[in-house]
């Protein structure tokens, strides 16, 4: 089961020659822990370095992407920068614009950046949907599609995002999961360069301009956690009546939601994996407190779209629309992935969000909040 962990009590520690300082901080990311978890974690921490193990696992990937088959021998020399993702995940698309940043900035000086993808929703297991989020995000490095999660085990991976640092004998050196320290992990790439005989390798950081998804959270006002739109989410579920699995059902709305909860209007069949629209007219809410919402959602069928529209406490969010609606709340439907509906400016209070779907055949998966 997937879920949202709240990491505090972050602690990073580097092993590389002589001892660097440790740091501390807050980040997020996606663990694969039971649901509601939230757990103080020791962040990056390294006890010593490992053997070659994870990095042959990098050979089981099922195929390759803007690259040939990478194996650990072919790697030999290189410093590695291995980062677990997976498209839909809001946490590793704000990495994202760091991650691309170093690929570009320390090719010609050794450094190899593998996206390694674990898919965490069973569609982004399809290879064209990676295709599609590879040239939609542009990513140019090379990227191992770890549909089984073989590669995550070899790793003892549980987060997205997670990245590992291998030096140039193919030891994982350090390790750091969710979002943030992002001049610290530059710091990392660096120092393993310079070990393994990079010259001329600088001690400035990247500096980067992110839009849309990929602009960091306000994390001082998101007090919303991820939230899925499925049978093991009922938890949060307040539509009168309650949910029943795997079976179609009129919902309704309540008279008042209270934060964090969500609940359907119209004809669904709420699954183990997702919420299933039947019917035209069908709407979910959710009162949140975020600067940002997004929805993890698609057809039900490849090549059809799904026209929706958004409200905010009842009214069309104007300057508060997303990336992908306009300012009358108004969008479409047309991939399987993360939608941004919701960009608040200004203060940040708590708000009820409302999607309508004008056809049969949405399929709603997660809330994240930004």
């Amino acid at each position: 089961m997937k879920t949202k962990q709240i990491l505090v009590a972050a602690v990073l520690v580097i092993a590389i020659g002589a001892p660097f300082a440790a740091f501390f901080g807050e980040t997020q990311g996606e663990s694969v822990s039971s649901p509601g978890t939230q757990l103080p974690f020791l962040h990056g921490y390294n006890a010593g370095p490992s053997g070659n193990t994870e990095l042959a696992s990098l050979e089981r990937a099922s195929e390759w992407l803007n690259s040939g088959p990478l194996t650990a021998s072919a790697l030999r020399g290189k410093v590695v920068l291995v980062d677990f993702w997976t498209y839909t995940c809001i946490n590793w698309r704000r990495t994202a614009p760091y991650v691309r940043a170093w690929a570009e900035k320390y090719k010609d000086q050794g450094l190899v950046v593998v996206g390694v993808h674990s898919p965490e929703f069973a569609f982004e297991k399809n290879v064209s949907n990676i295709r599609w989020a590879v040239k939609d995000m542009k990513i140019d490095y090379p990227v191992a599609v770890d549909s089984e999660h073989v590669i995550w085990r070899a790793f003892s991976n549980q987060y997205w995002p997670a990245l590992y640092f291998i030096d140039a004998k193919g030891r994982v050196r350090y390790q750091y999961f969710g979002e943030g320290s992002y001049a610290q992990s530059e710091m990392m790439i660096q120092a393993l360069l310079r070990e393994a005989g990079a010259k001329d390798v600088g001690r400035e950081t990247v500096s980067v301009d992110p839009g849309g998804l990929e602009v960091a959270a306000d994390w001082g006002n998101l007090r919303s956690p991820e939230s899925y739109v499925r049978y093991d989410g009922i938890g949060t579920f307040a539509s009168p009546g309650g949910a029943a699995l795997d079976q179609p059902r009129m919902y309704s709305l309540p008279a008042q939601l209270r934060q964090n909860e969500w609940a359907l209007s119209g004809d669904w069949t709420i699954r183990q994996d997702a919420s299933a629209l039947n019917k035209p007219g069908g709407r979910i809410a959710y009162r949140f407190h975020a600067r940002d919402l997004h929805m993890v959602m698609g057809p039900a069928s490849p090549g059809m779209s799904v026209k929706f529209r958004v409200l905010i406490d009842g009214q069309p969010p104007g300057a508060a629309h997303g990336t992908d609606v306009d300012e009358q709340g108004n969008g479409t439907i047309t991939e399987q992935r993360l939608y941004q509906l919701i960009r608040q400016h200004g203060a940040v209070q708590e708000r009820e969000f409302q999607i309508e779907f004008f056809a049969p055949g949405a399929e709603a998966f997660a809330f994240t909040f930004g």
